[in-house]
């Protein structure tokens, strides 16, 4: 009999544990006791902030960052609070996306999502202050003693985050969502490796700045991210197409629906499930330097292609 069950499982375990991890930082990071500078927290902010960032989830980021750091023999508390720095931003992206004037998702992860569960007002907020509150957690000490590799994780957040990245894809998401031209691959791509790749890409960069890696190290790394990301929004994609509601939490079929610049789309199902794979494939050969001490981020690839939800 095959023991090939057993790496899978200490992928699965490492997942799960990681999960439980950031949860419980998250948890004290989203605490009602205002810190030094700050002035009072509104509790319902908070309640929504919470609603928005512990309901659940793969927390497949911040696993990326703990992960990397770990592939270096690098732990502790300092990781964890990177790791949920860009796990903040991943949740603030998602409660401004459910909005109206984004997607208007009425559901997230099985749950009403935060304008529903509150209003929209408070979502807003609450999806300004989870973003804020990324950008405290990294750039503080608590978080890595020498001020260099906090200012690299500050500066590499934001450009991950913001105009080059995550917001400025969503942009580009909402004007191809108007168009009434057909979609160009190479538009896409560059769509979604700025909405969702971005990000996805740093949380692997976090883990090798904060645990001193090499320059080439993180450009491989980099590599790795950068394929990574893009096979994962081709995973989302395929599952928006094939899943159903029940096993993702979420309304499904939106983006044939909503014109939305999708790979399917553009090139079909299959040849979309094509490059799916080679996209994970590539994650993993970028890891080869690594030897066997990667295994777990290489899991990270096949799952990434395999996930059901």
């Amino acid at each position: 009999m095959s023991d090939t069950s057993a790496p899978q499982t200490t992928f699965e375990t490492r997942l799960q544990a990681v999960a439980r991890d950031v949860a419980a930082m998250l948890g004290e990071l989203l605490d009602e006791k205002p810190l030094p500078g700050e002035i009072a927290r509104p509790a319902r902010l908070v309640a929504a902030m919470r609603h928005g960032a512990l309901n659940g989830g793969k927390r497949l980021r911040p696993f990326l960052t703990v992960e990397t750091a770990r592939l270096f023999g690098v732990e502790g508390r300092g990781v964890l609070r990177a790791a949920c720095a860009v796990e903040l931003v991943h949740c603030y992206s998602l409660v401004h996306d459910d909005l109206p004037a984004m997607d208007d998702d009425d559901l997230r992860r099985g749950q009403p999502t935060v304008h529903r569960a509150f209003d929209e007002a408070t979502a807003i907020l609450a999806g300004d202050s989870l973003l804020t509150l990324a950008f405290d957690v990294m750039a503080d000490e608590a978080t890595h003693p020498d001020p260099c590799v906090r200012a690299a994780l500050v500066v590499g957040l934001a450009r991950a985050s913001g105009l080059g990245g995550m917001a400025g894809g969503q942009m580009f998401d909402l004007a191809a969502e108007a168009s009434a031209e057909p979609h160009r691959v190479e538009d896409i791509i560059r769509l979604q490796a700025m909405k969702t790749g971005a990000l996805l890409r740093f949380a692997v960069e976090a883990g090798a700045i904060i645990a001193g890696a090499s320059t080439e190290q993180t450009m491989q790394l980099v590599a790795y991210g950068r394929a990574l990301g893009a096979a994962f929004q081709v995973a989302d994609d395929i599952l928006d197409a094939e899943s159903n509601e029940e096993a993702l939490g979420k309304k499904v079929g939106k983006d044939a629906d909503r014109n939305k610049a999708t790979l399917i789309n553009a090139i079909g199902l299959e040849a979309a499930k094509a490059r799916r794979d080679d996209l994970a494939a590539e994650a993993q050969q970028a890891l080869a330097g690594f030897g066997e001490g990667a295994y777990i981020l290489a899991q990270a690839a096949r799952f990434t292609a395999a996930r059901r939800n």
